[in-house]
């Protein structure tokens, strides 16, 4: 062979230290989006269900902290006052805001939860979110864009494999 010809045979050269970071990205990116999806789920509902158990009495569910009463729920005394004062809602009256606002986090956690209409709930606290970003703790940006982070991948992969929405969708297609 001559000096001017090349060898058509590439010899690895990559180093021990980085074949070992290759194959553990390898393996991160199997991780399956239902995984991602059942632990953004359950996430982004702890937050916002806690949030709404703080306006309500008569009815509390935690069950990591294993506190269960059950009764009629009803707004906490000085919720109103909260969005009145704290809040500050332009053109929603604080005496709509804050039944819409407990309800709302009663209701979209645990359809996410369950992964049930998941997309659709992800939306509505994804609203939620950017209002609260934007007209209520703007400074909060940092755990606003976690939240908004999780809700936009449910909104985009929905909830995976281990909800309601993916066993109705193939029993009805």
């Amino acid at each position: 062979m001559s000096e001017n010809s090349t060898s058509t045979t590439t010899l690895d050269t990559t180093s021990m230290p980085v074949r070992m970071i290759r194959n553990v990205i390898d393996l991160l990116t199997h991780i399956p989006d239902s995984l991602i999806a059942f632990v953004g789920r359950f996430s982004v509902a702890a937050i916002f269900w806690k949030s709404g158990q703080t306006k309500v009495q008569g009815f509390a569910i935690d069950i990591i902290n294993g506190e269960f009463q059950f009764g009629i729920p009803r707004l906490s005394d000085s919720v109103v006052d909260l969005f009145r004062d704290e809040y500050r809602l332009p053109l929603v009256p604080p005496e709509l805001a804050a039944p819409a606002a407990a309800f709302a986090e009663h209701l979209f956690p645990l359809l996410i939860l369950v992964g049930l209409a998941t997309r659709f709930s992800a939306l509505a606290l994804l609203v939620m979110t950017m209002t609260i970003q934007l007209l209520v703790y703007p400074d909060a940006y940092p755990t606003h864009g976690v939240w908004a982070t999780v809700l936009i991948f449910l909104i985009a992969r929905g909830p995976g494999k281990l909800s309601l929405d993916h066993l109705i969708g193939r029993r009805f297609g």
